[in-house]
């Protein structure tokens, strides 16, 4: 009986040996073994064999990249204004011995050294700024820390604000500036389209105006063409008109034929005369028509 009680002690000593000798290490992890409560070395991913007894694992330290929630403060811009700040913080462990000897707690030390260097960068600018200028805040609470950081073996990555929140009373004064500038867009955005209508407006009357003078322009000029047209042929007619009654004069018995015409308009002048007036002019001469024909036919001569 005590050969197997002596047996079972001996097979649990043995595995509880075997259990405090082999050691799994999981991906992306590093285990800090201390021999005797010293350092000895770092165990990497895989299947490590320990000293029973005599090696600890003493910590174990994560080799990814992690996020670190930063609570939110408030902040004291340059203007006065007073404003509610979070933000996320990015960092890694490089160097696993410094992670676990350099610093007690190196999450809650980048955790508060970003938020003093947050509220250092945020009392450099004007609230109106520090809107524009995440990108600049960042890089700088980021470089800070990980400045910092560096004897603690870890690196920070990057920092990113999530909201910036001023006061009620400050949201409303913006609310209000940025109705009044998209009230001032709207109306100069009006004012252009009323003056660019305007501008449009006189230039088309201007060119109808233009384009008024000019068809009246060619309408004279064609007018005053056609006038001097027709003057030219009226002339060109009765200059032919003349030649031919010359020419007919000319022949035999022209000259009869021309005191007979001259008797016969004569004659009918008179006669419309006497319909017309009144009051009518007698010629002393009135049976002398032959006379006045002599008299017209001597004209025609020395017209010759």
């Amino acid at each position: 009986m005590e050969s197997i009680i002596i047996s079972a002690v001996v097979v649990v000593l043995a595995f509880t040996v075997i259990a405090k000798s082999i050691r799994i290490v999981p991906q992306k992890e590093a285990w800090i073994v201390e021999r005797l409560g010293k350092y000895n070395k770092t165990l990497g991913a895989g299947l490590h064999i320990l000293m029973p007894f005599i090696d600890l694992v003493a910590y174990k330290q994560e080799l990814k990249e992690c996020a670190i929630d930063v609570p939110p403060q408030q902040c004291v811009t340059k203007d006065n204004i007073m404003v509610e700040v979070d933000g996320l913080l990015y960092l890694q462990v490089v160097d696993p011995v410094k992670a676990s000897y350099g610093i007690s707690d190196y999450l809650f030390a980048c955790s508060q050294l970003a938020q003093t260097t947050l509220r250092s960068e945020v009392g450099k600018l004007d609230l109106d700024r520090t809107f524009e200028e995440r990108t600049s805040i960042n890089s700088a609470i980021c470089d800070e820390v990980d400045k910092a950081s560096d004897p603690w073996g870890v690196k920070v990555t990057r920092y990113e604000i999530k909201t910036i929140k001023p006061p009620v009373s400050v949201l409303d004064a913006m609310e209000k500036q940025m109705r009044a500038e998209r009230e001032k867009r709207a109306q100069i955005a009006e004012s252009e389209g009323e003056r660019q209508a305007k501008i449009n407006r006189a230039d088309g009357e201007k060119c109808e105006a233009i384009a008024h003078s000019e068809g009246e322009k060619q309408k004279r000029i064609n007018e005053a063409i056609g006038r001097a047209e027709e003057i030219r042929l009226v002339a060109e007619a009765t200059a032919n008109g003349i030649a031919t009654i010359a020419a007919a004069i000319k022949c035999e018995g022209g000259n009869d034929a021309v005191n007979l015409r001259l008797a016969e308009q004569y004659i009918t002048e008179f006669g419309k005369l006497a319909k017309e007036n009144n009051t009518m002019i007698v010629p002393a001469d009135l049976a002398n028509v032959s006379g006045f024909i002599k008299s017209a036919a001597k004209v025609l001569e020395q017209g010759k």
